[in-house]
């Protein structure tokens, strides 16, 4: 069995109480909140049986390895996806689903950032983020509080090579778009409503080579001002949205 992690805020372990409580080993909350948030909290963790331990700010912080803990930190076992990328894919196409949306982050190494990516991963409904083993962040407490839950829903497989994996999702007729600053097309002439997966780069440096000649097709995000590109997360949220978009305008 895995060893114990921790979860710390209160998005972060409410979603874990609500999709997997049998994995909660304890929750450890600041006994001197006592607001309407707590509160609520509390009694959902109470109805789901786990054991509740009074802690004092600090100790949470220590447990939590940070300060922005909201008064709220679980110990907790692992709860992994056993499928692989293929066959989550194979699920999905067993389920109907004709047009997968995944995200691809090529050398995101910021927890905060892949947080971010996560959260808006789940809000655009993207079936699965994909990242290297290599030059990529992995799932921590920092990443599951800045995903505020997402970290518990969105399947994140990292892979040992991402241009192998991209011919393989080529493979399965998903159209492989990255994003480069310097691409003739912009995202907005881009049709996103089919099999789709978005490749976005680290910031700074973008994606990497071997990445970028793999894509079947490159599009920048126009910008109008000074600043020469986005914060990785929010060109996801950009780009994963106008997938949205267009993929609901085509269902109206």
């Amino acid at each position: 069995m895995s060893s114990p992690k921790v979860l710390f805020g209160f998005h972060a372990v409410g979603v874990r109480l609500k999709t997997a409580p049998q994995s909660i080993i304890e929750v450890y909350f600041e006994a001197s909140r006592r607001d309407a948030r707590m509160r609520q909290f509390l009694e959902r963790a109470k109805e789901a049986g786990v054991r509740l331990i009074e802690a004092d700010a600090m100790r949470i912080a220590k447990l939590a390895g940070s300060h922005g803990h909201q008064g709220v930190a679980a110990r907790v076992e692992e709860v992994k996806d056993t499928r692989t990328l293929d066959e989550l894919l194979d699920d999905l196409e067993a389920e109907g689903v004709k047009a997968p949306l995944l995200l691809v982050l090529d050398g995101v190494t910021d927890p905060h950032n892949l947080g971010a990516c996560l959260r808006v991963a789940d809000g655009a409904g993207v079936h699965a983020v994909i990242a290297p083993k290599d030059h990529a962040a992995g799932i921590n407490a920092t990443v599951a509080k800045v995903a505020s839950g997402a970290a518990e829903t969105v399947p994140y497989f990292m892979v040992t090579n991402l241009a192998r994996t991209l011919k393989e999702l080529q493979e399965r007729n998903i159209w492989v778009i990255g994003t480069s600053g310097d691409a003739d097309k912009h995202l907005y002439q881009m049709d996103l409503t089919g099999p789709t997966a978005l490749v976005l780069g680290a910031e700074g440096d973008g994606m990497r080579q071997l990445t970028r000649k793999t894509c079947d097709e490159l599009v920048s995000i126009p910008m109008q001002g000074a600043v020469e590109s986005l914060n990785v997360s929010v060109a996801s949220g950009v780009c994963l949205y106008e997938a949205l978009r267009q993929r609901l305008a085509a269902k109206a």
